[in-house]
């Protein structure tokens, strides 16, 4: 039995349809469109390890990863720059989930490798697609991973504010009301120490008064004689 090219067309577009569909449905699963990609932003070495005096051979490799020789990085208290497209990059990929062991090592040839600094790189590290790592009197690096966020990462939950309950505002009232008593308390405290001074300088000013009038009646007294 033949079928019709009408009944062809509409065969050909719901294949085309589920297949786009089925592409939207793939693109939005998480980490599936999303790959967290690290290159080298920029890197300061303070210290070489090796005795003789030959130049450095850097590399970044993590636990069972290939190792990622940086051929310009050779010398010391130097800011290394890079745009990420440098033949060498990107140094690794991190899973979504789990972190990786890796590491900045310096070749050496008469005895092993040489360690800058090991740790557990996890996407969750970066903020706003960066990544800073610096250890004292060995290195300085930046590492950038667009894609790497600490939400994607890590399952970071944010507890949701509260809204102040008839407690809370019973408690607010209470300590308003003491606060206001105790400020009347003290006023009152005042007052009546400035009354009961106002009082003592007055009595002391009638004395004086009436002291010096004294005088004053002694002294014609002894004129009259």
């Amino acid at each position: 039995m033949k079928k019709s090219p009408g009944n062809l067309l509409d065969s050909e577009f719901l294949v085309h349809r589920f297949s786009f569909l089925s592409l939207l449905v793939l693109s939005s699963l998480p980490g599936i469109s999303s790959s967290r990609v690290v290159t080298l932003g920029s890197i300061e070495i303070f210290n070489t390890h090796e005795w003789l005096p030959t130049r450095p051979t850097i590399y970044f490799k993590c636990q069972g990863g290939n190792k990622t020789v940086l051929p310009d990085v050779k010398k010391t208290h130097f800011l290394y720059v890079f745009k990420g497209e440098e033949s060498w990059q990107p140094l690794t990929e991190l899973p979504d989930k789990k972190c990786q062991r890796c590491g900045l090592y310096e070749a050496d040839v008469m005895k092993p490798d040489d360690t800058f600094d090991e740790w557990e790189f996890c996407s969750s590290d970066f903020v706003d697609g960066r990544y800073l790592r610096f250890k004292e009197k060995e290195f300085n690096a930046t590492f950038l991973c667009p894609d790497c966020t600490a939400s994607a990462g890590s399952d970071q939950t944010f507890a949701p504010t509260k809204e102040p309950t008839s407690l809370n505002v019973i408690t607010i009232v209470l300590i308003s009301v003491l606060a206001s008593m105790v400020a009347a308390s003290l006023a009152y405290v005042a007052y009546k120490y400035w009354q009961k001074r106002k009082r003592e300088q007055d009595q002391a000013r009638f004395l004086k008064l009436f002291e010096e009038g004294d005088d004053i009646e002694d002294e014609l007294g002894l004129e009259h004689l």
